[in-house]
């Protein structure tokens, strides 16, 4: 007989554990199905965000900043060091321990909320059933009146550069080369290669980013795309638009590389090639055929606002549904499913996502982007900030960027936030929390920032909204 819980969660990611224990908080008896291997072949929680994917690469970007910064920036402030050297596997290994003490914490927090872990891949075999093979040849069954299916994504491949050894690899082989190649390339140059191809420029890599499409970072408001291009072109990171790779060999330990551009077919010759193209649901053995679960034509699970599918009972989240594959997307989505299971009212704004590329400087933002706007016809004023008007910045040495607030021009209901500069991340929480209470650019212009502090260039940026900023000496263009 199987046995039985209130809720079962596939998937131990952001958006998996964090359900978990959610649903165990309200109540109920709760199991939570994942089949992740650490790298001695030990079950570990986490997911890809905490073992392959978020929490690694930050670990090195900060380390590798700070080996950038001793080389010699670090003489602007008086402090000058001598003899710096480069120790790539201390470097690893301390990534390696931030992400078993994250790791091991997940664990705890299962232990403390009585959440059983059930070890091996999980597959959905009816609106109540999940099946659980761990390798040793043995099916178990497990049923529970909801089930939420969160098994994530993985890193996509393509055959014009299929992966070898340690020589051609995909973003999780990236956090694990054993030395800094010393020309490295990257295919995407989206958040995920600036990110990656950042931390090995920093460590003595010369990086060449590949980009098929023709405007950089598309996603992005393009003021700050601009920008942004000028200052990685600035800092050593040669990224190539409009370069389609059509075929890659590994010949004699490097990788020859053939790409098209507007200009014709050219041939690069790298140590390492990083494929990041983006991720893909993993949906791929998820389900039997026979429970006729939806999917749309990308893969991804078909759901509601709530995230219900077409089968009663079952959640899908994060990875693997509509919206941005962003963790902290799948956390909100995996509480908002537990209170719903619970009975409770809950929903989430779609809208109000924050995005954020941990690249130096940071860039982040929430809301429309400036070419969004003008595209659906909205009215909008803009105000921009540069940090090298802030006192914070400038005492930080890090004054590259700005922030950007868009407004409605009827309403002056804020529309969107756009920060390029120091600790974007952290400054993009006060905009999305000013957004969700539908705040005007006005209620930020009348708001009191502490001083000095970086968050005060989000002040003035919304008090240019109205031309009215103190620190710049000229008024913006009014749009």
């Amino acid at each position: 007989m199987a046995e039985r819980f209130d809720v079962i969660v596939v998937g131990a990611g952001p958006a998996g554990y964090v359900a978990a224990i959610r649903c165990a908080q309200l109540g109920m008896k709760t199991a939570c199905v994942d089949k992740w291997l650490d790298d001695q072949g030990q079950p570990v929680l986490g997911g890809t965000c905490l073992n392959a994917g978020c929490i690694p690469s930050k670990a090195l970007l900060e380390s590798s900043e700070i080996y950038e910064q001793s080389l010699g920036h670090y003489a602007e402030h008086g402090v000058c060091i001598q003899g710096v050297k480069l120790d790539l596997a201390a470097m690893m290994a301390r990534k390696n321990k931030v992400v078993a003490e994250l790791t091991q914490g997940i664990a705890q927090l299962f232990r403390a909320n009585g959440i059983t872990s059930c070890h091996g891949h999980g597959k959905l075999v009816s609106s109540r059933q999940v099946s659980i093979d761990s390798g040793d040849g043995q099916e178990r069954i497990i049923e529970a009146s909801h089930i939420i299916l969160a098994p994530g994504s993985s890193p996509v491949e393509i055959e014009a550069a299929p992966l070898s050894g340690d020589i051609i690899v995909d973003s999780t082989g990236a956090l694990n080369f054993d030395k800094v190649p010393k020309r490295l390339g990257v295919i995407g140059a989206g958040i995920i290669g600036l990110e990656l191809g950042s931390v090995w420029r920093r460590l003595g890599s010369e990086v060449v980013l590949l980009e098929a499409q023709e405007a950089f970072l598309m996603m992005a408001d393009q003021q700050v795309a601009r920008d942004a291009l000028r200052e990685f072109t600035r800092q050593g990171l040669d990224v190539r638009l409009g370069a389609r790779v059509l075929s890659s060999q590994v010949k004699r330990g490097k990788v020859e590389i053939q790409y098209e551009d507007a200009t014709g077919t050219h041939q690069e010759k790298v140590d390492r090639l990083i494929v990041a193209v983006g991720r893909m649901p993993n949906t791929d053995g998820l389900f039997t055929a026979e429970t006729g679960l939806a999917l749309n034509e990308w893969g991804f699970i078909h759901v509601d606002e709530q995230c219900r599918t077409n089968l009663p009972g079952v959640y899908a989240i994060g990875d693997v549904v509509r919206g941005p594959m962003l963790a902290h997307k799948g956390s909100r989505e995996g509480v908002m499913v537990a209170e719903i299971i619970a009975g409770r009212g809950a929903s989430m704004d779609y809208d109000l996502i924050p995005s954020v590329i941990y690249t130096h400087p940071e860039i982040a933002w929430v809301g429309k982007t400036e070419q969004a706007l003008k595209a659906e016809d909205v009215p909008y004023r803009a105000g921009v900030f540069p940090f090298a008007a802030n006192g914070r910045a400038r005492a930080l040495g890090e004054t590259a960027g700005f922030v950007k607030i868009l407004a409605h021009a009827e309403t002056d209901r804020v529309l969107g936030v756009h920060v390029m500069g120091p600790q974007a991340s952290e400054l993009i929480a006060c905009a999305t929390v000013a957004m969700e209470f539908g705040a005007s650019s006005e209620d930020l212009a009348l708001t009191v920032f502490a001083h000095p502090t970086l968050s005060e260039s989000l002040h003035e940026a919304a008090l240019d909204v109205e031309g009215e900023a103190i620190h710049i000496a000229k008024m913006r263009r009014k749009n």
